[in-house]
């Protein structure tokens, strides 16, 4: 169980989360939403110790997780940035072979197991064939799956990511997610993922946590929190929120308008 409790952190004197309170719970898939300065990457980035907490605190399983030394940390959180990059000389491979430092002894290399790791992570993600390619020559849709094969073969119970699909088209944002997704599924991870799309939240998130002004504005699981209301006062915008094949639907009105968006209809030759 990771938990945020009263948690406050400032850029300078400038504040950005304010007394956030949070659970996430084990082996679920959270979404992060809300507006552009609302604090969801800096509560990741707080998660990992890289901004300071100027109070409350962080538990992970009831120990604070500030007391934890960072490759301890490694081996239960790993952490996807928004922004990757690497040099141009690094192969695929030797990317995920850095996910399994934390485990490494101070003069040994990986395991038989660490390898192990590395070729189920690269066939999960279905770039088993490119283990040989620098990373820098993927595609972009290959190149993030790169990077959550490298999260994947950390074997880390938890994971954060900081907008997954990030500058990726619509058809490779629904890839991702799909390996997001089976981060829980099928490998009993917690992911907690800063995502924009409403829609992709409630066709892949369990749960989600709605910030603003650095303040949770509504959080639980996604079927009993996004409604219009939530949806109102986390983006100031008007919308309808409605269910088709499953899953619930976000549909913005015009802003000024209170209408829909108008339908587009094909044309028919």
């Amino acid at each position: 169980m990771l938990e945020l409790d009263q948690v406050a952190v400032s850029y300078g004197k400038a504040p950005v989360l304010a007394d956030l309170s949070v659970r996430f719970a084990p082996g679920r898939l959270t979404a992060l939403v809300g507006p552009n300065g609302s604090g969801k990457s800096t509560l990741l980035k707080a998660v990992m110790g890289f901004l300071p907490v100027q109070s409350g605190t962080i538990t992970l399983d009831g120990r604070p997780i500030r007391t934890l030394a960072r490759r301890a940390l490694a081996r239960r959180v790993a952490y996807l940035p928004q922004e990757n990059r690497c040099p141009d000389y690094m192969t695929l491979g030797e990317l995920v072979e850095l996910a399994g430092y934390a485990r490494y002894s101070l003069m040994g290399g990986p395991s038989d197991r660490d390898r192990a790791l590395f070729r189920d992570a690269l066939e999960t993600v279905g770039l088993a064939d490119m283990a040989h390619r620098p990373v820098n020559a993927l595609s972009g849709g290959q190149k993030q799956r790169a990077w959550i094969a490298m999260v994947l073969a950390q074997d880390a119970e938890i994971v954060l990511m900081d907008e997954p699909v990030n500058h990726l088209d619509v058809k490779y944002q629904y890839a991702v997610m799909d390996l997001v997704r089976s981060l829980t599924r099928d490998h009993g991870r917690t992911v907690i993922a800063v995502l924009h799309d409403m829609n992709l939240t409630s066709a892949y998130a369990d749960d989600v946590v709605m910030l603003r002004g650095g303040r949770v504005v509504a959080a639980g699981p996604v079927a009993q929190t996004v409604d219009a209301d939530s949806v109102s006062r986390t983006f100031d915008l008007e919308a309808d929120i409605f269910v088709r094949d499953g899953r619930l639907v976000c549909l913005p009105r015009l802003a000024g308008t209170g209408t829909r968006l108008p339908e587009v209809r094909a044309r028919t030759a």
